[in-house]
């Protein structure tokens, strides 16, 4: 096993659902400094486990280990942390609790600060549903995060993106008619409608038109679709996604009770330094979005990844997109804070 553990007893989740035994999964990277001042967080996205983080991570890179301190929390859900597939009877399955980015964002403070006595955290850094995650360590801890770097995420689930992951969801459930008594019947085989759907989402149009796809080693889009997209959902637990999509469908940073789902309140309480990169062409996580928000945060600075790599500009596949990435992140890691 090549992460840890922490183990929390009973948590009641915003949902008001409480589930025993709760744990995240969690791995960290590099040395915490001696006044515990080197931190980065930085949550996992839908689907992917800490490695799929790594490649941001490394020697000479912004977030280098030999510099910083860096978490890697595993998102509730995802398999490795308390999720449907890993839960015992009666919360297995479909009957495991609705849990919602606060709710890991608030796991998350519990597992910084009783585990490790850290006060203050450097950067927090997300793709996709981690870049959401970013955006909600800021908003409910200003006084800790002195920087956040969303990429490809937004700061709520907006109408478009909820509309996208319900045809997600809606590809899985048609295999048992839509009929929510038999959820529990979905298995893995399901998935590949899944992996269909969202082929159409995760790349852009000028992606496929240019045939980037062969660069990956496909020769044809078929082989394309098959070997990425369908494989790819293919090896994820059913009921771990349902899961994930409920969290994702419903994300929203003010949605708890410190900001009564007053949006523009949450992301104008955001005092971090703030670089927020969506992807140019990303047609569910939208720069226009991403824009709206980043006017809204009084220390934002708007970086569009100019890319046709669609969300997945942040997936550390395209060595443009990675070192675009990078870049800013080494420039506001340089940055000074605010208080």
């Amino acid at each position: 096993m090549n992460y840890e553990v922490f183990e929390f007893g009973s948590v009641t989740f915003q949902s008001g659902e409480t589930l025993p035994n709760a744990f995240l999964a969690f791995k960290t990277y590099g040395t915490l400094n001696q006044d515990k001042s080197n931190v980065v967080v930085y949550p996992t996205a839908f689907g992917d486990t800490h490695e799929n983080n790594e490649w941001l991570i490394g020697k000479g890179m912004a977030l280098d280990p030999e510099k910083y301190f860096i978490i890697v929390p595993n998102l509730l859900g995802n398999g490795l942390s308390s999720s449907p597939s890993n839960t015992p009877p009666p919360l297995d399955r479909v009957n495991f609790p609705q849990v919602t980015i606060y709710d890991n964002v608030e796991l998350q403070y519990r597992l910084v600060t009783e585990k490790f006595g850290i006060k203050k955290i450097a950067l927090v850094v997300g793709w996709s549903m981690g870049g959401i995650q970013s955006f909600q360590w800021g908003a409910s801890y200003p006084d800790m995060v002195e920087r956040i770097a969303p990429f490809d995420g937004a700061a709520k689930t907006w109408p478009h993106t909820y509309v996208v992951l319900d045809g997600m969801k809606a590809a899985l459930t048609a295999a048992v008619n839509f009929d929510s008594s038999k959820l529990n019947q979905l298995t893995s085989e399901n998935m590949r409608a899944v992996g269909r759907v969202y082929a159409g989402w995760g790349l852009s149009q000028a992606f496929y038109r240019e045939g980037l796809y062969r660069e990956l080693k496909y020769d044809s889009l078929e082989d394309f679709v098959v070997g990425v997209w369908e494989n790819s959902f293919m090896k994820m637990d059913p009921h771990n996604v349902l899961a994930m999509l409920w969290t994702g469908q419903f994300a929203d940073i003010s949605a708890n009770p410190t900001y009564n789902e007053n949006f523009d309140e949450a992301l104008k309480s955001i005092t971090a330094l703030a670089c927020i990169m969506p992807g140019s062409t990303d047609l569910f996580c939208t720069a226009d979005d991403n824009e709206y928000e980043a006017r809204l945060i009084p220390n934002a600075a708007f970086k569009p990844i100019e890319s046709i790599w669609g969300h997945f500009a942040g997936r550390g596949i395209n060595s443009d997109d990675n070192k675009f990435i990078d870049d800013n992140l080494k420039h506001l890691l340089a940055s000074g804070t605010n208080g």
